[in-house]
């Protein structure tokens, strides 16, 4: 067979993708893991009782915010590494700017603390379970994401996987927060960081094997 009678063939038929096809399957994603992300806090952990009175609290709001921003600029990346070619960008900075902001929050805090008081900010109370429950949550959204992206053509099969990763945890922190009892930033830059990185390095492992193509 000629060269281009093989070119025409495997042009015949082809259309083109869809736009928004990335976006929309990535939003159906998360409407298939949120709720089942909710749903594990509920039913494992339930929301904080005195959460009314705790939404007039400053650090809530720092709380929900940080996993928030990650979560969001995770979807940016995603979008981006799913489809061929494109390139992340400054998108990484999303990802980065949250991490550096709590940081400087929990290094003011920890600086303006007495001695003895600078551990139980960090450790708080529940340091033991606080990665593990995140991770936990984070795992419909983190399946959900595989999925999607196994459907998609990232050509960074690992960078893809830890971008999900990034957005499962983002999601699984989040909506963790409406039942953590810690309000404290050295707590919030070490644990709830750490808890987002289990996905992260997870979607890295996994997605250099599941996503190639």
């Amino acid at each position: 067979m000629k060269t281009d009678e093989l070119i025409s063939m495997l042009a015949t038929g082809v259309e083109p993708v869809a736009r928004r096809a990335t976006t929309r399957r990535l939003m159906l994603a998360l409407a298939a893991g949120v709720p089942l992300a909710a749903a594990i806090m509920l039913i494992d952990y339930g929301v904080r009782n005195d959460l009314v009175e705790a939404m007039f609290w400053p650090m809530l709001w720092v709380k929900i915010l940080f996993p928030l921003v990650v979560a969001l600029s995770a979807f940016v990346l995603v979008q981006r590494l799913a489809r061929p070619g494109a390139r992340a960008g400054l998108a990484w900075l999303g990802l980065a700017l949250p991490v550096l902001v709590m940081w400087i929050m929990a290094a003011i805090a920890w600086t303006s603390a007495a001695p003895d008081e600078r551990m139980p900010l960090v450790m708080g109370q529940t340091w033991r379970s606080c990665a593990f429950s995140i991770a936990w949550i984070s795992l419909p959204v983190f399946l959900a994401a595989l999925v999607a992206l196994r459907g998609l053509a990232p050509t960074q099969p690992a960078l893809a996987g830890a971008a999900g990763g990034a957005l499962a945890g983002g999601v699984g922190a989040t909506v963790y927060a409406l039942h953590c009892p810690e309000l404290t930033a050295p707590f919030l830059a070490v644990w709830y960081l750490l808890g987002m990185l289990i996905p992260v390095a997870a979607g890295a492992l996994i997605g250099s094997r599941l996503l190639r193509w």
